[in-house]
């Protein structure tokens, strides 16, 4: 039998699949990575322009120490390719009274020994006039988080792979068949790939390449996105005067205006459940009403708000908000890696350290990742 060309095909060439791409190539593996589109496109989760990098996930420990090592992996990248696509803004988290989250966020960063503050709504009011801080109690500030400028992000990432030895392929994949092991994926144009291994980290397509296993425990949503104009002779608005914010209660989270593009906000609750390859990429008027009342209350200087640019994208959740990186069931050299259920951009390099290493035979299972721990119903636990 001819020896496989590869010994891993990575398909999906996002934040997951880039840095799984990146981590194999370091340990010597000949690696192809299969997009459909082209790394970050304007329909993939990890497409758009920023995403925020922050250490506060309440409880979960896992995700704050994944969130400082893929920070130290980010900046080695842009570090060695020259391009700085991290502004250090600073992520605030705002809290209203009886939010248990934000007392279990500080003691995992006492534990973590992450550089943090403590506001009181007095101080708050004085370092960020901007606000409207009505039923904010406390705050708390990560003065080493900030912006990650994500779709170029992705595209050094890949770049930076390809640099290493990692092929890279415009190809749209079938869904794999075989028993216990596939030998080869097939494209729409009918070739065939073949690999050792293979691992498909398609975001909100993994649904549709695996329909019985997964098509009822990823669930894609669609997320609107609004940037705003700022006041002319203003620096309020952009960093440092602004830092990037969450208001925890609401679900709304912001940054400041970054490159121009003004302030941008967006609601973490998850939207309705949509197809990817066909759900419109226009903005809703009720949204876009929304959107403006909220900068209305909670930016009061900016007099009537003006949008000046939308996007629509789309979270892939799991049911829990956990991760999906585990084994195929049944298939034991296919690897599934998704689930980023809106959190997960910022922690690339570590899932996809960790997916090298899993496939290779070098880490632990972790058992909150694993596919049997995902439902068919969602219960958010990760914000």
């Amino acid at each position: 039998m001819t020896a496989p060309t590869y010994d891993v095909v990575v398909i999906g060439a996002g934040v997951f699949g880039a840095w799984t791409a990146w981590h194999l190539v370091q340990r010597k593996q000949r690696v192809l990575l299969v997009e459909a589109f082209s790394p970050a496109h304007t329909r993939a989760s990890s497409g758009g322009e920023s995403r925020i990098i922050r250490m506060s996930y309440g409880p979960d420990e896992i995700y704050t120490r994944w969130s400082q090592e893929s920070l130290r992996q980010w900046k080695g990248l842009f570090a060695a390719t020259g391009q700085y696509l991290f502004h250090q803004t600073g992520v605030l988290w705002l809290s209203s009274a009886g939010d248990s989250r934000f007392d279990d966020s500080v003691n995992t960063l006492c534990r973590c020994s992450v550089r943090h503050d403590v506001f009181t709504p007095a101080e708050l009011q004085r370092l960020y006039p901007q606000f409207n801080l009505d039923g904010i109690s406390r705050g708390l500030f990560e003065p080493d988080s900030g912006v990650l400028l994500a779709r170029r992000a992705v595209v050094c990432t890949v770049e930076s792979a390809q640099r290493l030895g990692v092929h890279l392929r415009t190809a749209q994949i079938q869904p794999p068949t075989g028993a216990n092991r596939v030998q080869s994926i097939h494209t729409a144009e009918g070739d065939n790939i073949s690999a050792r291994s293979f691992v498909f980290a398609c975001g909100p397509w993994l649904g549709k390449l695996f329909p019985q296993l997964l098509g009822s425990r990823i669930f894609p949503t669609r997320q609107e996105v609004f940037f705003f104009a700022t006041p002319p002779g203003n620096a309020n608005f952009a960093h440092p005067g602004l830092p990037t914010w969450l208001f925890q209660s609401e679900e709304v989270y912001g940054m400041p205006d970054i490159e121009g593009r003004g302030l941008k906000i967006a609601r973490d609750t998850h939207g309705e459940r949509v197809d990817p390859d066909s759900q419109s990429r226009l903005a809703s008027p009720e949204s876009a009403e929304w959107a403006r009342s909220f900068v209305a209350r909670r930016f009061p200087s900016i007099a009537n708000p003006l949008i000046v640019e939308t996007r629509v994208c789309q979270y892939e959740n799991t049911s829990s908000g956990d991760f999906l990186i585990d084994r195929h069931p049944e298939l034991s050299n296919v690897f599934l890696v998704g689930g980023g259920s809106g959190h997960g951009f910022k922690h690339g390099p570590a899932v996809g350290e960790y997916t090298a290493n899993l496939l290779m035979g070098a880490a632990s299972p972790e058992s909150r990742f694993s596919l049997v721990t995902k439902a068919t119903h969602q219960h958010r636990l990760i914000h």
